[in-house]
């Protein structure tokens, strides 16, 4: 599992990614949600399995779940059998055990909220991770704000500015038209990834993510 130093430096080419001139045929966007295992699982890996480092960005997947009519496995029939997989691919990728927070799923608006003030600074990656590994290997609640800010304080982010950007207006707009932004890609689930306008969901579906961005570029 990469530490938070190293996914911290990768963060600098995931704002590079960001750039006007990026080729939007070749840059990948990783969409997730800190409350999602799944998107969990794809986090730890998915600056290894693709090409490049893709554009995290972090969206609601309330939001998702309301526009496309549809709602978490969760909260169905399937709730322990997707625990028991969840548990084997962490397992079988050499993670840490999953360890579930009380309650999941859980409220994670304040979460997203800091998830989206570290986009904009050039922190998501190093953030997101602290925050998953907060929710999935410590088993915190990230609907507690004080959890949230252990993760952000991993990432050296000040409480009070991670606070005041969280509940900043600028930040709300943001969160919602990255989920905005999501659903035009025709993304329904997380986590995703978008490559040259195809969407990849599932956490196991990176390599084939990796591959139709291999093809785009020698083709």
């Amino acid at each position: 599992m990469e530490t938070l130093d190293d996914l911290a430096r990768n963060a600098a080419k995931q704002t590079a990614c960001r750039a006007e001139d990026a080729n939007p045929a070749l840059t990948a966007v990783f969409y997730y949600d800190l409350g999602s295992p799944y998107a969990y699982l794809a986090a730890e890996r998915v600056n290894s399995v693709l090409p490049e480092p893709p554009v995290w960005r972090p969206i609601l997947l309330g939001g998702v779940f309301k526009a496309v009519g549809r709602g978490s496995w969760a909260e169905t029939e399937d709730r322990a059998a997707g625990i028991v997989e969840v548990e084997r691919r962490a397992r079988e990728r050499g993670l840490p055990p999953v360890r579930w927070p009380e309650p999941w799923p859980g409220d994670m608006l304040f979460a997203m909220r800091v998830a989206t003030f570290a986009e904009g600074i050039g922190r998501a990656v190093s953030f997101s991770l602290a925050a998953f590994r907060q929710a999935f290997v410590a088993g915190r609640d990230l609907g507690v704000p004080d959890n949230v800010l252990i993760a952000a304080a991993a990432c050296e982010l000040h409480p009070r500015a991670v606070t005041a950007g969280a509940t900043s207006q600028s930040v709300k707009d943001r969160l919602r038209a990255n989920t905005e932004e999501a659903l035009g890609a025709g993304v329904i689930g997380v986590p995703s990834v978008v490559a040259g306008g195809e969407v990849f969901w599932g956490d196991d579906r990176l390599e084939e993510a990796a591959a139709a961005m291999r093809a785009r570029r020698t083709g």
